[in-house]
């Protein structure tokens, strides 16, 4: 069953054709310089089909909480989110959301040189126009109030967002947003499971921010509790 996601009326990209595809579970909400919704159903299902299998073979990598290692003949998704959850020391689902919309993406820049890739949150972006990501943080009075300014520099850009009061993914934490900027979706996605994990209350803000920047590879780091923010590193914060 999908989820409503109705943060994404608030997703404007008037230069760009946005459509959503869906298989099974996963929805991804996509703009690109034209309609590739076949493509990316296409790509999206083989790439959930490799994921699929690879639980079948190895019911670890659905389970885990920690890094685990592939089977040595796994397919590159597999490989690459194993990569990212040792880096930030989570399970390898924890960059699952950040792998399907990132290689997704990568197979769609063949047809379009400008993407926005979303999957519960999370954003894979290539972009050569400055955009602004707006920042859900539910009933923060942040929420919606502030932008990440992206630069348009034709590079991948991975910003993925964890919390522990808006939706219903795992987390140990009690951020109303833990958001991590890097250059990768995969590591995106798993560094910001672990900062959410770290922070129980506004005063771990600071201890979150070092442990989200510790991790290779992290740009940048934005924590939200309650009517506290803190940032660190590569994060430019703008108006929506």
């Amino acid at each position: 069953m999908h989820e409503p996601r109705f943060y994404r009326e608030l997703m404007v990209s008037t230069d760009l054709c946005s459509f959503n595809v869906t298989v099974d579970e996963s929805d991804l909400q996509i703009a690109a310089e034209l309609d590739l919704a076949d493509d990316a159903r296409h790509a999206l299902r083989q790439y959930r089909g490799q994921i699929v299998e690879q639980i079948r073979r190895q019911p670890a990598f659905r389970h885990s909480l920690a890094p685990v290692e592939p089977l040595p003949d796994s397919p590159e998704i597999i490989q690459a989110m194993c990569q990212a959850a040792a880096a930030a020391k989570v399970g390898p689902m924890a960059a699952v959301a950040g792998a399907l919309a990132q290689f997704v993406g990568l197979s769609l820049l063949k047809k379009s040189k400008e993407l926005i890739i979303e999957n519960g949150g999370d954003l894979f972006v290539v972009t050569s126009t400055a955009r602004k990501v707006l920042i859900y943080a539910g009933t923060s009075p942040f929420s919606n109030q502030i932008a990440l300014a992206i630069p348009g520099d034709g590079q991948p850009w991975g910003i993925c967002t964890s919390s522990g009061t808006v939706g219903h993914a795992l987390s140990f934490g009690r951020t109303d947003a833990a958001v991590v900027v890097a250059r990768d979706a995969l590591l995106a996605d798993a560094a910001a499971t672990a900062v959410g994990n770290s922070v129980k209350t506004a005063a771990e803000i600071e201890k979150g921010l070092e442990r989200g920047m510790a991790i290779p590879g992290v740009e940048g780091v934005l924590i939200i509790v309650g009517d506290k923010m803190g940032a660190y590193g590569n994060i430019n914060l703008t108006r929506p």
